[in-house]
């Protein structure tokens, strides 16, 4: 008895989450039914004229808007920023500079620091763990 494998598909959001696109702004073609795993993987290595547009100039979805801004995605919220933006927006945000922009990196800096120092923390740990392990 043989087994077919049935190809993998995805919902388009799904999709244009992992290719970090705004769905709303992707053409009705790629909006109008499941995208295979094979589809996903052909878009990722060579992308179409479409694709590599809205990379380049959006609108972005949030959390691409998040990250070229420096800041999380609750921090746009907490900024007013609930819809995509373009590349053109997001650079005149950055050149704006306003003040929620500013406290909001300088949350994120923080952030980052204090993982750092967690995980400087459990890796200082763990090799004295291994050092009284090797001793007994």
């Amino acid at each position: 008895m043989t087994q077919h494998q049935s190809a993998q598909t995805m919902k388009p959001a799904t999709a244009a989450k992992k290719l970090g696109v705004y769905l709303d702004a992707t053409p009705d073609e790629f909006r109008a039914g499941a995208v295979s795993r094979a589809e996903l993987n052909a878009l990722q290595t060579d992308p179409p004229e479409w694709l590599r547009d809205l990379r380049r100039d959006g609108p972005h979805p949030r959390p691409v808007v998040a990250a070229k801004l420096g800041v999380s995605i609750s921090g746009l919220a907490r900024g007013g920023v609930t819809e995509a933006l373009t590349t053109e927006q997001i650079e005149a945000l950055k050149t704006e500079n306003p003040e929620w922009l500013q406290k909001e990196r300088a949350t994120q800096a923080e952030v980052r620091k204090e993982a750092v120092r967690i995980k400087e923390a459990q890796a200082e740990k763990a090799a004295r763990a291994d050092t009284t392990d090797q001793r007994d």
